[in-house]
């Protein structure tokens, strides 16, 4: 059984959530002020296509984007540091941040380097390589740092077994399900984003758009494919191989069997939260196991098999009340 926590903030998710979209905000001023010498009086700040249509003074320009980096990619990434938050959410959205400081960062950089010891003014073309680099390189920064969040959620055990009209199932243990949109459902989320991939690099005239949507693409399908892990410690829900929720049996009061409509009950497919402690993996219209924990969270799985998740977790509840008792 995990311990209770009350953590307000993960120490991780402060680290990567919060510092390094500081430092990487820090970064840009730093540099502007170490080469001011080399820089001209006027760098490029605005790009049309790939050329510069718009000049300012280095010093501000950089702290511009240093806000930039810190209110966009900083305020998506700072919801990893909160500690309570939905975990998938935190993972989620420090994936996100980290991804638009990357860009920005190395972006910013890259095209400083390219203005040291040029005349004020003096063309210079956007570096669409740095716009790929920086995609890569953040979103493995936040892909490793999501890795690293841990569930500081308080834990409440359940005190009495799932009701006995609930549906029971001796499933062979461990018991693993594979959830959310089909083969053709993720063929066409990556199909739309090559389309748009192909069409951006015809109008940029450049590849580095491929390592822009590469991760948007891996992102969105992870938000659309799970994989339902039930054994006798609990029942496990994860993406990109991480949890996106993770309960212990001694959490679970019980789990039933309803019919699921993800635009009308939910509002879309996907991960979806509907209210405090409503969640649900609604990835496909018709049955879905609906689980209900101590603390007041439920759990919606939409799946074909959700008489056998919803079975298997009364099985397990009830015989680990039995034992208790």
């Amino acid at each position: 059984m995990k311990p209770k926590s009350v953590r307000t903030f993960d120490p991780v998710g402060v680290l990567f959530g919060v510092v390094v979209p500081l430092a990487v905000a820090a970064l840009g001023p730093v540099l502007a002020h170490l080469w001011h010498s080399r820089l001209p009086e006027q760098v490029a700040t605005h790009f049309s296509g790939t050329d510069p249509d718009d000049f300012s003074n280095p010093i501000s320009s950089t702290w511009t984007l240093a806000i930039v980096i810190v209110l966009v990619g900083g305020g998506c990434s700072a919801v990893a540091s909160l500690a309570r938050v939905l975990l998938i959410m935190r993972r989620t959205m420090l994936i996100i941040g980290l991804t638009v400081v990357g860009v920005i960062g190395v972006l910013q950089i890259a095209t400083l380097v390219r203005e040291l010891d040029l005349a004020s003014g003096q063309s210079v073309t956007i570096p669409g390589w740095a716009i790929a680099a920086g995609s890569v390189v953040g979103f493995a920064a936040g892909l490793f740092g999501a890795s690293r969040l841990r569930d500081h959620r308080e834990h409440v055990l359940a005190t009495s077994p799932p009701h006995s009209d609930l549906p029971r199932c001796g499933a062979e243990l461990p018991l693993v399900v594979r959830v959310g949109a089909s083969r053709l459902a993720g063929i066409t989320v990556v199909a739309v984003a090559l389309a748009a991939a192909a069409l951006t690099c015809y109008l940029s005239g450049s590849l580095w758009p491929i390592f822009l949507f590469a991760p948007l693409t891996i992102l969105t399908l992870s938000l659309l494919r799970f994989t339902v892990h039930i054994d006798s410690d609990g029942l496990y829900v994860s993406s990109l191989g991480m949890a996106a929720f993770d309960y212990d049996i001694d959490e679970i009061t019980g789990a039933s069997v309803r019919t699921v409509h993800p635009a009308k009950d939910f509002g879309g497919w996907g991960l979806r939260v509907k209210g405090r402690g409503n969640y649900a993996v609604a990835t496909e219209t018709g049955p879905a196991a609906f689980v209900t924990f101590a603390n007041g969270d439920r759990l919606t799985i939409g799946t074909a098999e959700a008489d056998t998740i919803a079975g298997t977790l009364n099985t397990l509840t009830a015989r680990t009340r039995t034992a208790l008792d």
